[in-house]
């Protein structure tokens, strides 16, 4: 007996795909579903949910269930508006099942495919194979509904079953089986094959990328449009604008990917799932600024480039491996990465470029940071001798030094196994920046 796998295939070349009069395809009998649950996705769920609402006698609902366990249901054939197959009892006895819902009008498809061919993210997500419950909602909204309701589902069975009777409901469960690997198949019982709806979403796709004709330009123009200074005259009878949302204190708990179906060559799943967890706390900090007060005042937050962003990624502790990625896409090897990781720390993408430009100010600023370094310290006071090269002024004879940033501040850095490192964050003064570090080896100025 061939495994779901080997089911979908068999199926994709029986119904003869390639071919836009195909309106039917067979799918292999599936093996049995012994400890594992007949629906994943959330419109297979939604399918078994149109039949457990649907069905009068859960005892027949309950012998279906075991019907498709134990790989009674063989061959389904589904095409628009009925899906057939032959159902075993435990007596060995066979009977011929059909499951029937109403294929959509020629209206409805017009409907539903100008919505898709509207929405890049639809399009993608259906050569996904995916139906995310955004494009069921937005086909709902424009009153065309691809999942079944309540009574949609009807049964005939040569057992002469008045309502869904267990062969029916077996189908249903295989169906749902096969829905988890293709939503196509929910559409081809609503009344259009997967390479018609393609080959007609790719022809209206390339309609609107060539733009509006001249015609139609012409009556979407719009009209004068309305002053500035009137539009702001009218401030004071507009609706006022509804009340910010309220602060969300934790972030969100991010989807659990593993544990499931094994992934696709080359996903990492914990990186995902990291990189998942990363966003929803981005999302919360995001959240919070825009309602802080003064934010309207506040600068953007820089962008950064994908080496600073690996590095901000890597500050989270993600563990080793996902770690050791991240250094190679920030241009580093892992021991490069942890003293960019101190810089972040430290002081975000200032401090991280601070550890990584070497640069010479220009002789006002330079005249300027000599003379903050001259006032630094007071009469009486240990005073370290310093040499200056470019931005940097190590300490002679320590293991110090004072690294001047673009933005006025210093940076104090220890050497540490033969390489500078960041030892603290940034102060407007020297002596200050320097004061946290040890004292051992700084000899005072003669």
């Amino acid at each position: 007996m061939p495994g779901e796998g080997e089911a979908m295939h068999l199926g994709r070349e029986r119904s003869g795909e390639g071919d836009a009069a195909a309106a039917e395809r067979t799918f292999g009998a599936l093996p049995a579903a012994r400890g594992r649950a007949f629906a994943r996705s959330w419109w297979g769920q939604a399918w078994l949910k149109a039949l457990e609402d649907t069905a009068l006698d859960g005892e027949q609902l309950r012998l279906g269930r075991r019907h498709a366990r134990a790989g009674a249901v063989g061959a389904v054939s589904v095409r628009p508006g009925r899906i057939t197959a032959v159902v075993q009892d435990s007596d060995r006895t066979r009977h011929r099942s059909d499951v029937l819902l109403q294929q959509l009008s020629d209206a409805d498809w017009d409907h539903f495919l100008d919505m898709v061919a509207d929405r890049a993210g639809h399009i993608a997500a259906l050569l996904d194979r995916d139906m995310p419950p955004v494009l069921v909602e937005d086909a709902s909204a424009a009153g065309i509904e691809l999942l079944p309701g309540i009574g949609d589902l009807e049964s005939e069975c040569s057992c002469d079953a008045w309502d869904h009777c267990a062969h029916s409901a077996a189908l249903c469960y295989q169906l749902a089986r096969l829905l988890d690997q293709d939503p196509f198949v929910l559409l081809l019982l609503r009344g259009r094959g997967e390479r018609e709806l393609l080959d007609e979403l790719q022809v209206r796709s390339a309609a609107r990328a060539e733009g509006p004709t001249h015609e139609d330009a012409a009556a979407e123009r719009p009209g004068p449009g309305v002053p500035a200074a009137e539009a702001y005259a009218a401030r004071d009878i507009l609706p006022p604008l509804p009340p910010a949302p309220p602060p969300v204190a934790t972030p969100g708990t991010p989807p659990i990917l593993g544990g499931g179906a094994p992934p696709a060559p080359g996903v990492d799943v914990a990186a995902l799932e990291f990189l998942a967890r990363d966003a929803a706390a981005r999302a919360q900090r995001l959240l919070a600024d825009a309602l802080a007060a003064g934010h309207p005042d506040s600068p953007p937050p820089p962008v950064l480039t994908p080496a600073q962003d690996a590095v901000r990624l890597a500050a989270a502790v993600p563990g080793e491996a996902i770690s050791a990625r991240l250094a190679a896409g920030s241009g580093r090897d892992a021991r490069a990465l942890a003293p960019a990781v101190r810089a972040w720390e430290l002081g975000g993408p200032a401090g991280l470029a601070v550890l990584e430009e070497d640069w010479t100010p220009e002789p006002e600023a330079l005249a300027r940071a000599t003379g903050r370094l001259a006032a630094a310290w007071e009469d009486g006071e240990t005073r370290p001798r310093l040499c200056a090269t470019r931005n940097r002024w190590t300490v002679v004879g320590g293991e110090a030094q004072l690294r001047y940033g673009r933005d006025g501040r210093w940076w104090p850095y220890r050497r540490e196994g033969g390489q500078w490192v960041p030892a603290g964050p940034a102060a407007d003064d020297p002596a200050g920046a320097l004061a946290g570090l040890s004292a051992e080896g700084l000899p005072a100025e003669g």
